[in-house]
């Protein structure tokens, strides 16, 4: 019976670590309706701290209703609504981005490591995929279509590119309200300071001069 009464103990614990309200939330819950960001303020915290006055405009933003510049080496725009350029979303645990996408387009592999990802796509024809962690790198992918959805699950590497002969629109929520995302080409070739050769040769058995051309293929 103490040994029943043990593994209900334990069932409980490990179902209210792993449950919503656990340590594994994307974002802290609010501890009010609304919080304003005021970006210009000169105290920083977890997030922003708020305004002091708002108003209904606070929770309107026109950032996402203009295509971003595909006219550029990746044939990709990443247009982000976040809490730094719409304070309205301040403490919601919520962010949006709207991708444009030329024929042939990319966004490169990278990951988010504070949230998951859902993508629509409003039109055009996308080719998405994501890899699992360690010890598996398994590699799954799909064909979007308008209207279809795929999620990207929180912290990992995954990719979009356009494979049809137009232009491409594809609209993501994210639930953090600040996801960040980490390209890995820039992470491991365009950082600052940069990672040693030393590490990078061994990393992709490659010759230095290899590691150098790749360097300055990813930083122009």
């Amino acid at each position: 019976m103490a040994a029943f009464l043990d593994f209900v103990r334990l069932t409980f614990l490990v179902l209210l670590l792993a449950g919503p309200w656990g340590a594994i939330a994307a974002d802290e819950d609010p501890l009010q309706d609304v919080c304003v960001a005021d970006i210009d303020a000169q105290v920083k915290v977890n997030g922003f701290v708020c305004k002091a006055s708002i108003s209904a405009s606070d929770f309107v933003s026109h950032i996402l209703s203009k295509p971003g510049n595909i006219n550029n080496k990746l044939g990709s725009s990443v247009t982000a609504a976040g809490a730094a350029n719409f304070p309205g979303l301040n403490t919601q645990g919520l962010s949006f981005a709207r991708i444009d996408y030329a024929p042939g387009g990319v966004v490169p592999p990278h990951n988010h490591p504070r949230a998951s990802e859902v993508l629509f796509v409003v039109y055009g024809t996308l080719r998405v995929g994501f890899v699992t962690s360690s010890p598996d790198f398994t590699l799954f992918t799909n064909t979007l279509y308008p209207g279809d959805l795929t999620v990207f699950p929180r912290g990992l590497v995954h990719f979009i590119i356009n494979v049809g002969d137009t232009q491409a629109l594809s609209l993501s929520g994210l639930d953090s309200q600040n996801p960040g995302a980490s390209l890995l080409p820039n992470v491991l070739f365009a950082s600052n300071p940069t990672i040693g050769d030393d590490v990078l040769d061994k990393a992709f058995n490659l010759p230095e001069s290899d590691i150098e051309k790749i360097k300055t293929a990813v930083k122009g």
